[in-house]
């Protein structure tokens, strides 16, 4: 008995969602399992993320209490300044996948060396001994973080923008430096709400900042398994990306998992603390 021409394509169609099936329960499982083990409640779940990445010293982060934040001051300015610099370019240029010109690109390069010669210098006032420039302080990691953190996004853009859209536009994601302006005062403004730390302030970054980790991780990861895949510019709307951001998303949860467990064999198991 032979299908009819309706049920041929019905039947194709059940095949090809299969894979994405796979995919997704394989994602859905890896997301599950980590949620399943890590810390339980919000700030649990920000730690466990924050423990892969930042070397979360308490005397460089901000408080709640006595308790310090999940990731310490630089990297909660990198992370919140990454993920505020993605949502003003998908506010003000959606799909524009070019980079700024050479005189803003100059900008952030300077944004990379600032935050560089603060890292130095604070690492290096850890010797009493050695030189240094300046005093450090949490509010010049907050600072320089969150320069680094808009560099960052803004070389990530351009790129999943490019690989994800099958219509991505042909536009530089900055125009002007008064959209650069208007960008780093944003910025300013997340300092100034963290140096005043009011527990009513600091919790929401708190959580927002390794989110930002999340959501930088499962950009990069969804355009570099849509590139390897060959699946690049497929996309005609953001429902199109839930499967591969989710696997994108999944993707950066297991190098979280193999960050968080190298770290605990090398400080723990070993007896170092970092």
């Amino acid at each position: 008995m032979t299908s009819s021409p309706a049920e041929i394509p019905a039947n194709r169609k059940s095949r090809l969602n299969l894979p994405r099936l796979a995919v997704l329960l394989l994602a859905g499982t890896v997301i599950g399992f980590w949620l399943a083990v890590t810390p339980s409640g919000l700030m649990g779940k920000a730690d466990a993320i924050a423990y892969a990445v930042c070397h979360r010293i308490s005397l460089r982060s901000f408080h709640l209490g006595d308790r310090p934040l999940p990731l310490c001051a630089r990297c909660s300015g990198m992370y919140l300044g990454a993920l505020l610099t993605l949502v003003y370019y998908t506010l003000i240029r959606p799909r524009a996948g070019l980079y700024p010109n050479r005189r803003l690109v100059a900008i952030f390069v300077l944004f990379g060396f600032s935050w560089a010669i603060d890292g130095l210098n604070s690492y290096m006032h850890l010797f009493p001994s050695a030189p240094h420039l300046y005093l450090p302080s949490n509010t010049l990691r907050l600072i320089t973080g969150s320069l680094i953190g808009i560099a960052l996004a803004t070389l990530v853009y351009p790129v999943f923008n490019q690989t994800v859209w099958c219509k991505w536009r042909h536009e530089p994601i900055l125009r002007s430096p008064g959209e650069l302006v208007k960008l780093v005062i944003l910025a300013a403004g997340l300092v100034g709400l963290m140096i005043t730390e009011n527990p009513l302030i600091l919790y929401p970054m708190a959580l927002l900042s390794s989110f930002g980790v999340l959501v930088l991780l499962a950009l990069i990861y969804t355009t570099m398994s849509l590139t390897i895949l060959r699946l690049d510019n497929r996309a005609d709307s953001w429902r199109d990306l839930v499967l591969p951001l989710v696997a994108g998303l999944a993707l950066g949860i297991v190098q979280i998992t193999l960050l968080s467990l190298g770290r605990y064999l090398l400080t723990v198991e070993s007896g170092l603390i970092f």
